[in-house]
């Protein structure tokens, strides 16, 4: 039996979708950047940890984001 674990990616701070590198259903390696923050006038990138699936996207470009908002979700 395998098992499925889910991995979230959430936002470190407060800032606005800028882009969405993924859609679900695709792998993605770690290192991999999923989404582009945009926060003061930088761009963060939010970084997988871990490898798998995008099982959802939880945000659109445009959105306004809190730290600890669920940006990604991943299933491996």
């Amino acid at each position: 039996m395998a098992w499925v674990t889910t991995t979230e990616l959430v936002a470190e701070m407060v800032a606005n979708v800028l882009r969405i590198e993924v859609a679900e259903g695709d792998q993605v390696a770690v290192g991999d950047t999923v989404v582009l923050l945009e926060s003061m006038k930088m761009e963060i990138p939010v970084i997988a940890e871990v490898a798998g699936t995008v099982s959802a996207v939880k945000v659109a470009v445009g959105d306004v984001v809190q730290e600890g908002d669920v940006l990604v979700a991943l299933t491996r």
